[in-house]
């Protein structure tokens, strides 16, 4: 078994559409939680070096952007503030002919059960955005951060 996660997905909406949900924190509430259930916030300066919190009921998890390439990439360091070391995070985005391909790797988790449960909450997670892009886009519409 491997420390790592590796999710990929196709995602029925524009590149520029999924890539405003993993930066933007009036969209990242919507869905960057595995528990509905759990008040979520999301504070993220969305930066190489910017630093992100996100407060899900109980659990905090924080980190650093460590790349950010719009339409295109996403990185970010990951760190529960109950348990465990700090992880990587990278989310690829692709257009492809029924939307957006999206690749997400979590790398440098503690054992291959701190990697199951990290899959078992992205995929949750995903199902939250892939609802989240079915909605019209003017669903999604925010103001500019």
């Amino acid at each position: 078994m491997s420390n790592d996660v590796r999710i990929e997905r196709v995602l029925k909406a524009t590149i520029d559409r999924v890539y405003d949900a993993w930066t933007r924190p009036a969209l990242l509430v919507r869905w960057y939680c595995p528990n509905p259930a759990l008040d979520l916030k999301v504070d993220a300066d969305v930066r190489v070096g910017g630093e992100y919190v996100v407060t899900m009921g109980p659990y905090v998890a924080r980190g650093t952007y460590t790349e950010v390439d719009p339409p295109k990439a996403l990185g970010f360091s990951w760190q529960w503030d109950h348990e465990g070391g700090p992880s990587q995070v990278r989310v690829e985005l692709t257009e492809v002919a029924d939307g957006t391909r999206l690749l997400l790797t979590h790398t440098g988790l503690s054992s291959p059960e701190d990697a199951t449960g990290h899959q078992e909450g992205w995929e949750l997670e995903l199902n939250r955005l892939a609802e989240l892009l079915s909605a019209p886009p003017t669903g999604l519409a925010v103001d500019p951060a």
